[in-house]
């Protein structure tokens, strides 16, 4: 078993929090480099979503939150 598996196994249920985190990850990474790879950073972001099954994807910057769920 791979371990993109074994982390899909773990995050069923939590495909939500699992795409926040990928998003916070994503916008620490573009704070530090300072947008300087913010293209190859969202991308990066996109297809880890893909990978783990989440069907979130994150709306374009309208300076708003995400909806409360």
């Amino acid at each position: 078993m791979s371990v993109m598996d074994k982390l899909k196994q773990m995050l069923k249920g939590h495909e939500h929090q699992a795409g926040q985190g990928v998003d916070k990850g994503g916008d620490y990474v573009d704070e530090r480099t300072q947008g300087k790879y913010s293209g190859q950073v969202d991308s990066g972001q996109e297809r880890l979503r893909r990978q783990m099954g989440s069907e979130q994807t994150r709306p374009t910057d309208t300076g708003r939150e995400d909806p409360p769920r």
